[in-house]
């Protein structure tokens, strides 16, 4: 069985060619060993950044950008995404501090990716 993949761990993007036969998988098109651990990583057990924005509670911004601190197993993304729908943080928040921790049981936290401050009803500079 044939699958094609582009690496995307570093900025070569080697277009990798992954031929697996029993329990031997052959990968080509990789000019770094970093293209080999990725696509084992990726036909073994995929994972992804999980990016989105959640609710701010008397913020000067009413969503906050948070990201996982670790990549999230590909298949439980949408889940994450999903259950964060629900969350409101009230301000201030501070980029880096963590929003959920251990998201999901999956020892995953959550974390602002900037800083948010309270709307003190003078205008909101930031």
């Amino acid at each position: 069985m044939e699958t094609r993949l582009i690496c995307v761990s570093c900025p070569k993007g080697c277009s990798l060619q992954l031929l697996r036969g029993g329990n031997t998988v052959e990968i080509k098109g990789n000019k770094c060993s970093k293209g080999v651990e990725y696509a084992l990583a990726e036909i073994s057990d995929p994972r992804r950044m999980a990016t989105t924005t959640v609710r701010v509670s008397h913020g000067c911004r009413p969503l906050l950008p948070v990201r996982s601190g670790k990549t999230v197993p590909k298949r439980l993304l949408a889940d994450v995404v999903r259950s964060l729908k629900q969350v409101v943080v009230e301000a201030p928040v501070r980029q880096g501090q963590v929003i959920v921790a251990d998201i999901l049981k999956t020892g995953i936290d959550i974390i602002a990716s900037r800083d948010i401050v309270l709307d003190n009803n003078r205008g909101c500079q930031q």
